[in-house]
């Protein structure tokens, strides 16, 4: 299967939002958002493998870069900076929320001017109205307000690797599942988001990916970094090396009890906490393992 990887921003967003986006040709009409971990950005070759790992399998994924990032093109996040970057991710699931379109309109339906039967995928495509065809606006099909189709759509050209795409760019995969993964501290934002919104947006995402989770500073055990694990009540799978030096595995499990969301725990051995993708060094099974483990545990295939 083959995958569009474009440049992705919305600067109508407060905190905005900014990274890639992987559209696969077969959608299977769930969503990924990505982010990394302090010191890193939306590139780091573990976000990127996992990208096209999830795009593979149909996945639309957003790998993005957190506000402190998009402030500071490097260093880690400051003492401030949690909050925004919470709200950062929120504005990243709303962007990707609002620019998705059915399943069956793939990126050639779309061009199409009545339906009809999509070349990619060979499945019957509803027709598509004239706003979707032209500009956005309001469907006239649905009376749903569309976001405008970008001219390489509308003039029928293909998607091609690193293509630069505006933000209002039209993504397959609406009406299935948002999941929301992230490495080290951009993970552990992740769980206090949805911890803190537990019961205001209980639905914010189906579920959470979370990798190398910065459970404790290393070799400061007594820094325990669990305080809203008691409010998360979303699923989460973790993903952890054996070596990572941010928290055992026992420390790990002990944590997971505190969850009242369904968990699981996904080890991997020998690994610190890069999971593998230190410099030029990359566990090319590593991708697809934790593909397979979260589908199994998030159902979303």
């Amino acid at each position: 299967m083959t995958a569009s990887i474009r440049a992705f921003a919305d600067n109508t967003a407060d905190p905005k939002v900014s990274g890639f986006l992987h559209l696969p040709d077969t959608p299977n009409g769930n969503a990924l958002v990505l982010t990394h971990g302090a010191g890193s950005n939306a590139q780091a070759p573990l976000l990127r493998a996992l990208a096209d790992a999830f795009c593979a399998a149909g996945f639309t994924v957003l790998r993005c870069d957190l506000p402190y990032r998009q402030a500071r093109s490097f260093g880690p996040p400051g003492p401030g900076d949690a909050a925004r970057d919470r709200a950062g991710l929120k504005t990243a699931i709303e962007a990707l929320k609002k620019n998705l379109v059915a399943p069956s309109l793939s990126r050639r339906s779309l061009v199409g001017q009545g339906g009809g039967v999509d070349s990619l995928t060979n499945e019957v495509a509803p027709p598509v109205s004239r706003s979707l065809r032209q500009g956005g606006g309001v469907d006239s099909l649905t009376n749903e307000v569309a976001p405008p189709v970008s001219r390489s759509l509308r003039q029928g050209g293909d998607s091609h690797k690193d293509e630069v795409a505006p933000s209002n760019a039209v993504l397959v995969g609406w009406g299935g599942k948002i999941f929301l993964a992230g490495h080290s501290y951009g993970g552990r934002q992740s769980s206090i988001l949805c911890a803190e919104l537990s019961e205001k947006d209980p639905n914010l995402v189906a579920a959470l990916l979370l990798l190398s989770y910065p459970l404790h500073p290393p070799l400061r055990p007594e820094q325990q970094r669990t305080q809203h694990l008691p409010d998360l009540r979303t699923p989460a799978l973790f993903v952890h090396g054996t070596r990572d030096p941010f928290g055992s595995i026992a420390e790990i499990e002990q944590a997971l009890k505190m969850i009242p969301a369904r968990t699981k725990l996904l080890a991997i051995e020998g690994a610190g906490h890069d999971l593998g993708f230190k410099g030029k060094a990359k566990d090319e099974a590593l991708a697809g393992l934790v593909l397979r483990e979260f589908q199994t545990f998030a159902g979303g295939k």
